[in-house]
């Protein structure tokens, strides 16, 4: 089981829609953990580390979204793991 953790930001009407709440809640379904805040420029961005596998069902999910988003676009870096990383904050 490889951890890795990466940033991702997402862009579209992801403001306003329930999409944080909704990406920790599916978050802490797979049992992930790190953050997820707003951006002035109205896109969204997040911070997730755990297993390779769930973050690739994490991945798939943010292209999809919340109920009422509309996603353009979601760009995923790849970033050091932090040892002290625990659940799963929107910020």
């Amino acid at each position: 089981m490889a951890i890795k953790r990466i940033h991702v930001r997402v862009s579209g009407r992801v403001q306003g829609v329930f999409f944080r709440a909704c990406t920790q809640e599916e978050a802490q379904n797979l049992c992930l953990s790190g953050w997820v805040r707003n951006l002035p420029d109205g896109s969204v961005e997040a911070e997730i580390q755990g297993d390779e596998l769930d973050l690739q069902r994490m991945i798939a999910w943010l292209h999809q979204g919340s109920p009422h988003s509309v996603v353009t676009d979601v760009t995923v870096t790849q970033k050091e793991t932090i040892e002290t990383s625990h659940g799963f904050d929107i910020t």
